[in-house]
Formats: structure tokens, sequence, C-alpha cells
């Protein structure tokens, strides 16, 4: 459904320097994975800690399905953050390739981050995780988020020392056989992040710019539009649809006023494209008004954006169409 507003919001996380300079002496860099269970605020944490809005966020598990690099530089160090997929037992091929990826991740780093919900006990699936990272031959720092939750629970006005105490006591419990610090944050609130810092910075070796200090992301302008549509969809949408869609961004055309976008929601049902374009295309409207708003926040400008609903059955089994919609083994 087209629509057209006007943006007021700057932005320069786009901003391509033409050269990388040479590092000062002592400057440190590299790789860090962002690692954990899905729905753990791993994308959330990535977003604070570059200052932009990179990866997107929702309350629906798994919403991260590519390795997403954010580039965070400071004085003293350059980090490329890498924010993978939630690590869960997959259910189709997307997962399969999903869970790989994260994998894969693990052993290409420097450092990895993993990351809990420690406003909850540790469960099975942190402890699958920690399988997985005790192969690891990099350091692991465990961090602790949604610490600004321990104090305030659901139906509660509030939860006492001893029980937020107990929580981190289950958490240590997973790292100390293997030694791992611990710090603890709010990827919400940006409580504790500076601690976070420290501790993987102190971590890095030596090292140059990988990437002109300005930049924040090395992904196409492309790729996060159809990652702030999707982002919508997880918002409006409830039950199957969310994880059955995958946005492919068909046309991207600028000119000195407006950039038009045109782009194409697949999804494997036709109950499920109904449910999209919602009455009366109402649905479908919500949701290109919504990600046009995040997009020309993006580009600092008008966006037109022009949104399809197309069936496209049984693609998140099918690797051909997993390799369309950019959902590929990374190496």
């Amino acid at each position: 459904m087209p629509d057209v507003l006007d943006s007021t919001t700057n932005s320069t996380a786009w901003n391509l320097a033409p050269s990388i300079p040479s590092a000062p002496p002592g400057f440190r860099s590299g790789f860090v994975a962002i690692v954990g269970r899905p729905n753990v605020g791993k994308s959330t944490l990535m977003n604070q800690l570059v200052g932009q809005k990179i990866a997107i966020t929702s309350p629906v598990a798994q919403t991260t399905r590519n390795r997403l690099r954010g580039i965070l530089t400071t004085p003293e160090a350059q980090i490329i953050f890498v924010d993978t997929p939630g690590i869960h037992k997959p259910h189709h091929q997307l997962g399969k390739v999903l869970v790989k990826n994260a994998q894969i991740a693990i052993r290409s780093v420097d450092v990895v981050l993993f990351v809990v919900d420690s406003s909850t006990d540790a469960g099975g699936g942190d402890r699958f995780v920690v399988e997985l990272l005790s192969q690891a031959k990099v350091p692991v720092i465990l961090g602790l988020n949604k610490a600004d939750r321990q104090s305030q629970g659901e139906g509660e006005e509030n939860r006492d020392q001893a029980l937020a105490d107990r929580l981190d006591q289950t958490y240590t419990t997973l790292a100390q056989p293997y030694e791992w610090p611990m710090v603890k944050f709010s990827a919400l609130t940006g409580d504790g992040l500076d601690d976070v810092l420290k501790s993987l910075i102190d971590r890095l070796e030596p090292g140059p710019y990988y990437y002109p200090p300005d930049l924040v992301t090395d992904q196409p302008e492309r790729f996060i539009m159809g990652e702030l549509i999707r982002e919508q969809i997880l918002l409006l949408t409830r039950e199957e649809v969310p994880h059955s869609v995958a946005v492919a961004i068909d046309r991207v055309e600028e000119d000195t006023t407006i950039t038009r976008v045109l782009a194409t929601i697949n999804v494997e049902r036709d109950s499920q494209k109904g449910i999209l374009i919602g009455k009366g295309g109402s649905l479908l409207k919500a949701i290109g008004t919504a990600a046009r708003e995040q997009m020309q926040k993006l580009i600092a400008g008008k966006v037109y954006l022009e949104l399809f609903v197309r069936v496209q059955p049984r693609w998140r089994q099918s690797p051909t169409n997993l390799a369309d919609f950019g959902y590929r083994i990374e190496e």
C-alpha cells in the first residue's frame, strides 16, 4: 500500500568514509559474537552498544535470522559485533540454517559474549549453549541481561535481593567450571554496558581498524529495509504468521526528493496472505506505514513504500527458496 510521509529525523549511520585510517598505538580490534537462546535480548544489546538501530527486535522468539554485524569504534578499540540467530532445536530447514550459522560464528570470532535472561533461572536451553561454547577456543564472557527485571517481576511490586542472588547463582553454576567471567547489565536501560565494553576490550588483541570509524554496520540499506518490514510483521501479527514470512526488496529508486521502495512479503499459505492483508487491506497498510516511518529514519528522507504479498508454499523447507531469500549457511 503506497504511502508518503515527511521525515525530520537525521541519520549518519550509512555515511561511508572514503578510507580507513591507521590505528594509533595500543589500539585493539576484533570480532565479538553475541550468542544465546532466542529472545534473550541479543539484538537490543547490539543496538544499544552501537548507538543505532540496525537489528530488529520484537517479543517473538527467533527474530534474528542473519548474522548481522554492528560496528562500535571508540578511541581505544573497534569492536565488530556479530548478532547471531537464537540457538534452539530446529524444526525445519530454515531453523537448521540459522543454528548452523550461529555455530559457525562461534568458531570465527575473537570473543564470545554469551547472553542469558537473568530474570529467570538458567534452563536446559542455556545448558545446551554452554555445551557448544565449552568447545570454543576463544574467550567467553557470560552476560546476564535483563537485570532491571530481577527487581520487578510479573504480578509483583518487588522481588527481594535474595531472589535476585538465587537467580544469579544458577548462572554462576554454569560459568564456574569454565572460569568464564560474568557481567550483569540491562540492554533495555543501558545500565552496566560500560562494564560489558571494558570486559570485551580487555580480551581483544591489538589490531587495526577493520572498517571506517563512522560506520555502524556492513549491511546494505536494502537488507535493513527488508528487516524493518519484517519487524512490523512480527509486531502486528500473531501465531504462525511471523515465522512464515520472508521479505524481498524488489526495487529501490532514489531521486533528489524521495526514495521509492517496492517489496514483496512471501508467506507459505493463502490463509497467511489473507491475515497479512487484513480487512480492506487495513493490516498491510498499517505494516507499510510503520515500516516506512522507520525507513525514513534510516535514510533521513522521504520514502514511498509499496508492499505486495505472495504465496510461496513451504519456502522454509526449500533450499532454493531459502537461497533466493538470502538464507544460506555462511562460511
